[in-house]
């Protein structure tokens, strides 16, 4: 269809290009003139540019940055030819337009991606209001920042670098000075091989000086976490980030669409006991798959059949496990049974240490620290028989969509963006466009080649791997799993072929294995997407400036046979269920016009043909009487196998979009929280009154004097400082109930469906009932809290700044697919480090709420306060003398007294 409509009417992705070039021939036009200026009257005039956008009016900034977009590029471009020996090509000027016009440009491998975000990120830094990079992992931010920042640095734009445990840095050449380099091979990855492994140039700073520089590289986690922790502080100097003004986001389909059903959560322990989830650990294990529940390996699903719920119920000695009194036992049972039937060991997660490592589905990476959540984690450790860990309880959480969404521009990157465009212009609002190659890509995609059994498929995998490898071809081989990688590996050295296994490795050690992957008869087994971001040369790494003649000869003799052999051959071990995975491991090759090859060996017992349809396919190579090594190979096959994908797609996008549908309803409410919680943050108590005021409307008349003589005795200025910190804690406190009163709600909302009834609809006014219950919460609780406050002048001491909750743990979410989430332990130490404060600071006892010097605060338990918020006058014949107005109604109703009998 899209073919016949793009005869008819034109490829708009071509229209697109055309209308780009008059703006690249402007930029080369300056190339000669600008070539005649030293360095310093580049780096003036480039300052005066940034003058002139930077002045102006937020709302005018746009239209400026457009207008001078020209002369920002033909100065960067000119400028890196001078500090990192790079040219930027015409199609990477392209490129760097469609993402300062907030599109997603799709440049395929061994492009220049890192080079082509330098364009737009300098010109939108001008604005003064930062420009972000945002990365898949920690080395792909450093090493962006270390091979890019001379150019930042000679333009006169700062750089920094947010990291993992609140590590942060800033970008400083060393002794001031510049990159020389080798004319001859001008390329990022030789700048990339020339950097020291420990960062010389990075110097350490604090998380909010890496937020104020112009540009800011680091990974979508800790973007995010940063928004979220930013909306826990009590005082605006541990606030890090600015405002979210554009950020370019690279690998952006593994980032928005791959990651998109992962919250970021922020957590805290919880109290509830862990010993039950050994227990049913235990029980669970006696039960038979089919018998006692059945499994939906598609939607990821278990159920519990009748019978299975009996032999649960007898051997907890209940008669209905779903009555209230047992109703906990149900959340139990369900994650073990999930646990036992759909999470695998050295598939979903390993074990090692006595801790459950989780394992990243799309690039095979050990991901220590991250947790599934909702008490799935604790049922895997419980399976496996090590430690259970407590559980946690949410505190703050945003998922990436609407993280990303919050973005005044958003744009991306990616050598794969095709195949989920419609996803990033319905979710995102985001369009793709295409760009073109330097040179032609002139690899061979082969047809796949299909066997009867895994066993033979594998068999033919290291037949295949050893022919090439005699040939002096180097291999890439992508698995989608360590237990699959680590099975071809032992074929391969029964076979005798040596082999680098790449699974699970940090990504300095994985990064260097890519940068050999392209030597003569190397071979390297890898998960599928391990090493993106790391482009293979043919021949390995490249001699650096300082390399000898000696080494330059050798890697162009290594260089040469690599060519004479083919290139680069891929070998797929399965086709993944999104086609853009598969895409992404043939792109490893045929990089800048190299020659390549790729290859899929896929069998009717991997996971995508058993679900769709793979038991038809084997039915018609028995009765042809195909043997099990006999392979199929043929387009309809192929054909097949895609459509397959294509019906995997569409259901993950549905689930995504059912996501972000749910989803949104919180975010308004998180929009207004924090919205509100800023404004009381960013309040001046010495000079504003506008929430004291608000407070003093809430207070009953009989409470104003009450009200008024408590600030009296600490003097009016102080009182708002108190009002101000009292405000944020409730606003925190109730916000965390909030959240878990919507998971419950969010959970058993389905159940409306039964009914007839849009859950979706239901959701929304469920939860707009809950918003405004918390409005009133919040308002009634800030009364009652200042109310009960009891001030006095304290004794001399030193008091310390308002510290946020403690012991906090970080974690990303899978809520949809597969069901748990993910999360990563934060130090105390580690936090305070981001907000860039000593570990050793925490608030002193004469100040349990962060009052101001010299007033001390005790707040009265429940029951020992003479003023009841909202309470009738006491008497022996008012049954409600002394409730508060939150507490349930003592009629029975099950109200809350203010929205009865307190009414």
């Amino acid at each position: 269809m899209t073919t016949l409509l793009n005869r008819l009417f034109g490829d708009p992705n071509l229209k697109e290009l055309k209308k780009l070039q008059p703006l690249v021939a402007a930029i080369n036009a300056r190339e000669a003139e600008l070539e005649q200026r030293s360095d310093t009257e580049l780096r003036d005039q480039f300052g005066h540019l940034r003058q002139r956008v930077a002045t102006a009016p937020a709302g005018e900034q746009p239209k400026l940055l457009t207008e001078v977009l020209v002369d920002v590029f033909a100065h960067v471009r000119e400028m890196s030819k001078r500090t990192l020996g790079l040219r930027h090509f015409d199609e990477q000027l392209i490129g760097g337009i469609v993402l300062h016009q907030g599109k997603i440009a799709e440049m395929k491998t061994g492009e220049g991606k890192t080079l082509v975000a330098t364009l737009p990120l300098s010109l939108n830094a001008l604005a003064g209001r930062g420009a972000h990079l945002v990365t898949p992992n920690d080395y792909l931010a450093k090493v962006g920042t270390q091979t890019m920042g001379p150019l930042y640095y000679a333009l006169g734009l700062s750089v920094g670098v947010i990291g993992q445990q609140g590590n942060s840095w800033r970008y400083q050449p060393q002794d001031g000075r510049r990159e020389t380099v080798d004319e001859a091979q001008p390329s990022v990855e030789r700048l990339a091989s020339s950097v020291s492994s420990d960062w010389p140039e990075l110097v350490p700073c604090t998380r909010a000086e890496a937020y104020r520089a112009d540009i800011t590289y680091g990974t979508n986690n800790e973007f995010g976490f940063d928004y979220l922790r930013d909306n826990m502080v009590l005082s605006p100097t541990q606030l890090a980030q600015r405002e979210l003004h554009y950020a370019i986001v690279d690998e952006v389909d593994s980032i928005l669409i791959d990651e998109a059903r992962t919250p970021l959560i922020i957590s805290a322990a919880a109290e509830e006991s862990a010993d039950l989830y050994a227990k049913f650990a235990t029980f669970v294990s006696r039960l038979k798959a089919g018998d006692d529940y059945t499994v939906d390996e598609k939607e990821r699903h278990v159920s519990m059949t009748e019978q299975g719920i009996g032999k649960m119920e007898q051997v907890l000695g209940v008669t209905n496990i779903y009555e209230a009194k047992t109703v906990q036992f149900v959340h139990h049972l369900e994650e073990a049974v999930r646990a036992q039937a759909l999470y695998q060991r050295d598939r979903d997660y390993v074990v090692k240490d006595g801790e459950v490592i989780i394992v990243d589905e799309f690039t095979g990476r050990l991901m220590p620290g991250r947790r599934y959540s909702e008490g799935l984690h604790q049922a895997i450790e419980a399976k496996e028989g090590v430690e259970v860990k407590q559980e946690s309880r949410t505190m703050a959480t945003i998922t990436f969509q609407n993280l990303f969404r919050m973005y005044d521009k958003l744009a991306g990157m990616t050598g794969t963006a095709a195949t989920e465009a419609e996803e990033f212009a319905k979710i995102y609002n985001l369009d793709v466009v295409d760009i073109p190659t330097h040179r032609p890509v002139v690899r061979i995609d082969h047809e796949d080649i299909i066997y009867k059994t895994e066993a033979a498929k594998f068999a033919a995998i290291a037949e295949d791997v050893k022919r090439r490898v005699a040939n002096n071809q180097p291999v890439l081989v992508g698995t989608v799993s360590i237990e699959k990688s680590e099975r071809l590996a032992k074929l391969l050295k029964k076979s005798g072929v040596k082999h680098e296994v790449l699974n699970a490795k940090q990504h300095e050690r994985e990064a260097k294995i890519i940068e050999l992957a392209g030597e003569p008869s190397r071979v390297t087994v890898a998960t599928n997407m391990a090493g993106r971001g790391v482009d293979i040369l043919l021949g390995g790494k490249k001699p650096g400036p300082t390399s000898t003649k000696k080494d330059i000869e050798a890697w162009e003799k290594r260089h040469q046979q690599v060519l004479k052999a083919g290139g680069l051959a891929v070998i797929g071990t399965e086709r993944h269920e999104a086609r853009r995975i598969d895409n992404q491991l043939r792109g490893r090759s045929g990089r800048q016009g190299d020659p390549g090859e790729s290859q899929f060996y896929v069998s009717t017992e991997d996971d995508l043909m058993r679900i769709f349809g793979g038991d038809r396919l084997r039915g018609m190579m028995d009765r042809l009487g195909l043997p099990d090594d006999e392979p199929i190979k043929h387009k309809l096959v192929t054909g097949s196998l895609e459509q397959a994908q294509k019906r995997v797609e569409g259901h993950n996008f549905d689930t995504r979009k059912h996501l972000v549908e749910y989803d949104d309803v919180m975010n308004q409410h998180r929009e207004v929280v924090y919205r509100k919680r800023r404004k009381i943050l960013e309040l001046n108590p010495a000079t504003e009154t506008w929430l004291h005021d608000e407070i003093v409307d809430l207070m009953h008349e009989d409470e104003l004097e009450t009200f008024t003589a408590k600030m009296q005795t600490v003097g009016e200025a102080q009182f708002r400082a108190i009002e101000r910190l009292v405000y944020l804690r409730t606003i925190d406190t109730l916000w965390v109930q909030h959240l878990m009163t919507m998971q419950h709600l969010r959970e058993g909302i389905g159940l409306k469906g039964y009914a007839q009834r849009d859950p979706l609809v239901e959701y929304k006014d469920a939860a707009f009932q809950q918003f405004q219950d918390l409005k009133d919460d919040i308002e009634n609780q800030v009364a009652e809290m200042l109310l009960k406050l009891e001030l006095k002048q304290a004794p001399t001491s030193v008091t310390a700044e308002p510290s946020p909750p403690q012991n906090l743990q970080l974690k990303g979410a899978d809520e949809s697919l597969a069901g748990g989430a993910v999360h990563a332990d934060e130090t105390e130490d580690a936090r305070r480090k981001t907000l860039g404060e000593s570990p050793a600071l925490s608030p002193t006892p004469t100040a349990p709420l962060g009052a101001p010097s010299g007033i001390q605060v005790v707040v009265r338990r429940p029951g020992t306060q003479p003023e009841q918020r909202g309470a009738a006058a006491v008497s022996a014949s008012n049954p409600y003398a002394g409730v508060g107005r939150n507490d349930q109604c003592p009629c029975g109703s099950g109200k809350k007294f203010k929205k009865c009998h307190g009414a």
